[in-house]
């Protein structure tokens, strides 16, 4: 729960990110941009954190392992840069 509470204090929503890898779990494509409205309230794990995001006329949960901010703010950049260092340890 610390990095779901890191997260979700530190990123400003909303905000846009580009696919980076395509994911099992989502119908996102390399390259496709979304935006990124919240976290989802989907249960955070260690190795899997979701967002919410704005595709084709709804929301859904997607990992935020598969996205990069676009347009963000430093701290938004900063704490997304951090749940992938995290990850790849």
């Amino acid at each position: 729960m610390g990095w779901y509470a890191y997260l979700d204090d530190t990123l400003e929503f909303p905000f846009e990110a580009c696919c980076i890898t395509e994911r099992e779990e989502s119908p996102l494509e390399v390259g496709e941009t979304v935006r990124i409205v919240g976290m989802s309230p989907t249960e955070p794990t260690l190795n899997q954190m979701f967002v919410t995001v704005e595709w084709t006329d709804r929301e859904l949960g997607v990992p935020l392992k598969q996205l990069k901010p676009d347009d963000a703010s430093c701290d938004t950049d900063q704490a997304i840069a951090d749940w992938h260092y995290w990850l790849e340890r």
